[in-house]
């Protein structure tokens, strides 16, 4: 398989996004890039007091995201596959759900600067999946820095995803309905989207509904 030869995994806290990507990343002997947020110093104190810890969180995460984008891409660019479970561009619908107007001022002015020197993927694959499907799963991992966030929060990032990727046009997009179906346990279900994702064709942006095609088999 050829192309793709850079993958983002993107979707909501409890999409599974890191799983997918591993797996897929695996299967193609790529190479991997995670997301560290448990290293976030003030990701659990944003939980308790976002208002107070939004700037200096959001901040964070804009930086060693683009470090690790930056130093990992421009050293493994030549390699035959990536696979990540974020794309640079995620950042801003964080900042713009938690930064007030002055901060998201500044926030704009560096991110925009930085962006200028990611390599963007070929092919972002949006894990979409209902509130119901997400707290399920956040439940069922059973996090410690996750069990404090509300359904109401997830609600409105869902809401934010949905919106930025449904006019995402950086890179050609993927958008998949997860809600029936689990990639991580079932083999069935993992081997159907990763030939889906793999495929050498894919438009600048497609609707893709495992479910469906269950049904039509």
């Amino acid at each position: 398989m050829n192309n793709p030869n850079y993958i983002a995994i993107e979707g909501v806290i409890g999409a599974g996004k890191t799983s997918l990507a591993t797996k897929i990343a695996e299967r193609l002997n790529a190479k991997l890039i995670l997301e560290k947020f448990e290293e976030n110093p003030y990701l659990e104190k944003f939980y308790e007091q976002p208002d107070k810890y939004a700037f200096r969180t959001q901040i964070y995460f804009l930086l060693e995201r683009y470090t690790h984008l930056v130093g990992l891409l421009q050293e493994d660019l030549f390699q035959s596959h990536i696979v990540s479970d974020y794309i640079f561009e995620k950042d801003k619908i964080f900042a713009y759900l938690n930064l007030n107007d002055s901060e998201l001022k500044l926030y704009e002015t560096l991110a925009f600067t930085l962006d200028k020197n990611i390599i963007i993927p070929d092919l972002v694959v949006y894990l979409q999946s209902s509130v119901e499907r997400l707290m399920a799963n956040i439940r069922m991992r059973n996090r410690d820095i996750e069990n404090q966030m509300s359904e109401s929060y997830i609600e409105e990032l869902n809401e934010a995803y949905n919106y930025f990727f449904s006019r995402y046009k950086n890179s050609k997009v993927m958008i998949v309905n997860c809600d029936e179906v689990d990639f991580v346990n079932s083999d069935e279900d993992f081997e159907d989207l990763f030939h889906e994702i793999c495929k050498e064709d894919h438009p600048a942006t497609e609707y893709y509904n495992p479910t469906l095609r269950k049904k039509a088999q």
